[in-house]
């Protein structure tokens, strides 16, 4: 897994190349600054600590809103549900007044972050490859409501945890892109080929992308969506929270992803996998 230096000449070349080969490609030097991202995990972890978060309880019908731990997701394949709770994020959801107007501003700065790094995907894909985009993949996103920014505590372990349990298990996103500045702990870890575990460079400032489900499907598995987890921490790092953000950004409804699928049928087929719809 390469890190690439945004600002480098061949930035994106070097980017996409990561992507094909392992999923995953980890970004320096980029736009999104980290004062912002550790503003935002400070007074999001706030929010989870205080009882207000009960009020935005999620909404099953549009998704937005806070989940709890005891409705939180249980990956693909998976019996024990992940250790955390989330919030999530929509322009057009619930958010709560006083973190409204910073995660708005974040929302949009790293989704047009994410239209770029998509113009890359599509500059860099084979010719055969891009041929099966239906059409330009920064297109995909235009004026989209479904792309989603999920703010996320892992709280402390506190020893009682289901056997089994962890942070998040193995799984794959469901979406084009996900964007992922480091989080404040780490534990992210990706699959390797032969099927071991490698750690995600999670220093803090790099930017994290990962293909989903649906770039894989879009590009006949050129780019591929690769397994990874949050595993739990040891020692005296399981007395600490971890708080994530990642936006994972999907096209509008209507748009077609393959053959068999759009995205909207795609992420039907998916959450009634994950048992959230």
């Amino acid at each position: 897994m390469q890190v690439v230096d945004y600002k480098a000449e061949n930035a994106g070349q070097q980017f996409v190349e990561s992507l094909h080969q392992t999923g995953f490609g980890v970004l320096i030097n980029h736009p999104i600054k980290q004062e912002v991202v550790e503003s935002i995990y400070r007074n999001w972890y706030q929010f989870f600590m205080s009882e207000e978060k009960h009020n935005f309880a999620f909404d099953p019908q549009k998704q937005d809103g806070f989940f709890s731990s005891e409705i939180s997701e249980t990956a693909k394949g998976h019996k024990q549900k992940d250790i955390k709770e989330y919030y999530h994020v929509y322009p057009w959801g619930r958010i709560p007044e006083s973190l409204k107007q910073e995660i708005l501003d974040y929302y949009n700065l790293a989704s047009e972050l994410a239209g770029e790094l998509l113009d890359w995907v599509e500059k860099y894909s084979p010719v055969e490859v891009a041929k099966l985009y239906s059409e330009p993949l920064s297109n995909m996103i235009k004026n989209t409501p479904n792309t989603l920014l999920r703010v996320l505590h892992y709280p402390p372990l506190a020893g009682d945890e289901e056997l089994g349990a962890i942070r998040a298990a193995a799984h794959e996103d469901i979406n084009l892109l996900t964007i992922l500045p480091a989080a404040n702990e780490p534990g992210l870890q990706v699959q390797n080929k032969d099927g071991s575990w490698m750690d995600v460079p999670s220093d803090f400032g790099n930017l994290i992308i990962n293909i989903g489900d649906m770039l894989q499907e879009a590009s006949g598995g050129y780019f591929p969506s690769t397994s990874h987890r949050v595993i739990n921490p040891e020692g005296t790092d399981a007395s600490k929270s971890r708080i994530s953000l990642p936006l994972f950004l999907h096209p509008r409804s209507e748009v077609v992803l393959s053959e068999r699928h759009t995205q909207h049928s795609y992420l039907m087929e998916r959450l009634r996998e994950l048992g959230v719809i």
